[in-house]
């Protein structure tokens, strides 16, 4: 490894050149303006150039100081950023953030038995359709549905996201539905879901034109309540409501799927394979969806990875 500055310098310098004030340096550091010229000065005679340019008083970065700046601070940063990391590799909590059709549905029903067979971690489940920031939220590791690819991130194919029709059993008895062009004629929760239109061509369908009028929620759980109420037929993800279509309390009426282009992943930052509480979880994880897919909870499409 090359022979580094003192790293007590560095970071000296790098308060002084983002102030560009040896004075407001010294009090950010709780030391004294000489001990901050005395460090700048100790790093300049160590790289051969000046850092800063002395001026009446005051003190502004030289352009060699311009060109450091920034790599001084990211990398300041980034051992930061690494230690507060280690912190929290090291603690009992694991933070998950997930979508919230797969987390308040399948995850919700299973993640007692990862908790039962990891006593040691304490569990922080997130459901939300928005994008979690690692850092600001402070989440180990992510289930997204999308196409990808995340900056920044490692990810891992879980499933391909897969829906078809579902409604209560007296919704199918009341309007008499028989066949998919039936459901051109009911109510449809998000009927202006391309979902549904992709849904009707792979049933052979001719879609209906989209529209705003109807119902739309926000998730599969939202529109499982009304389903189940009798309200409308969703599309929804069956291996995610097995009980309730296995109890009659819902029903899917055709065997027809729509693929849809997204996929659910696991995510997670890049640099932090190795952190054991979230391979514990991905280890679990993987094993309950290989269940699944022993039981063929999903059509066989559902597990491949669109290319």
């Amino acid at each position: 490894m090359p022979s580094l500055p003192p790293l007590s310098a560095v970071r000296v310098f790098e308060a002084a050149a983002r102030l560009e004030n040896f004075s407001r340096a010294a009090e950010e550091l709780g030391m004294t303006q000489a001990a901050v010229s005395y460090q700048v000065r100790q790093l300049e005679d160590r790289v051969g150039q000046a850092l800063f340019m002395r001026e009446r008083g005051r003190v502004r970065l030289s352009d060699a100081g311009r060109r450091l700046a920034p790599a001084v601070s990211a990398a300041l940063n980034d051992l930061a950023t690494a230690f507060a990391g280690l912190r929290a590799d090291d603690s009992g909590v694991l933070a998950i953030s997930t979508i919230p059709s797969f987390g308040g549905t399948w995850l919700a029903m299973r993640i007692g038995r990862f908790q039962l067979a990891m006593p040691d971690l304490a569990l922080r489940l997130v459901t939300s359709s928005n994008l979690a920031d690692f850092d600001r939220d402070g989440i180990d590791v992510a289930i997204r549905s999308g196409v990808g690819p995340w900056p920044g991130v490692t990810r891992e194919f879980l499933m391909r996201y897969h829906v078809t029709p579902i409604c209560s059993p007296e919704f199918v008895r009341a309007h008499a539905i028989e066949r998919p062009e039936d459901l051109l004629r009911v109510q449809r929760l998000a009927p202006e879901d391309k979902w549904w239109a992709g849904w009707f061509k792979a049933s052979g369908v001719a879609a209906p034109a989209a529209t705003q009028s109807g119902i739309a929620l926000d998730s599969q759980v939202e529109e499982a309540r009304l389903a189940g109420a009798g309200f409308g037929i969703a599309l929804m993800t069956p291996m995610f409501w097995r009980d309730e279509i296995a109890s009659g309390r819902l029903v899917q009426p055709f065997p027809t799927f729509h693929f849809s282009s997204g996929s659910l992943w696991l995510v997670r930052p890049e640099g932090r394979s190795a952190v054991r509480k979230i391979e514990r979880f991905r280890e679990w994880l993987f094993a309950e969806l290989a269940t699944e897919r022993a039981r063929r909870s999903a059509p066989p499409e559902a597990w491949i990875e669109p290319a």
